[in-house]
């Protein structure tokens, strides 16, 4: 594992059935972060939960937005972590 690179963790809530969601979601940024991200996990939870955390930080919490995020979405965040000087939109 290349220490340069970033980790991603999703964190879903297996009892509401999310995983699917989670599972796509990973593939989209492993697609698309290949040389950027050593890893995305994903990490099953309760309670309603839908967070991505990079590096340990929260990006995305869907209790805080009160949604879903949107792929686009979350790739910008991503994007703007990796690669802040480029300022390219996904």
């Amino acid at each position: 594992m290349n220490p340069a690179k970033s980790q991603v963790e999703i964190e879903y809530c297996n009892q509401c059935r999310h995983m699917l969601r989670a599972s796509w979601m990973a593939q989209e940024l492993l697609t698309t972060f290949a040389d950027e991200l050593s890893s995305v996990a994903l990490v099953p939870g309760s309670g309603g939960i839908f967070e991505v955390r990079m590096n340990g930080q929260i990006i995305f919490s869907k209790k805080d937005a009160g949604r879903f995020p949107e792929s686009k979405e979350l790739k910008q965040l991503i994007r703007e972590r990796v690669a802040p000087m480029t300022g390219a939109k996904i």
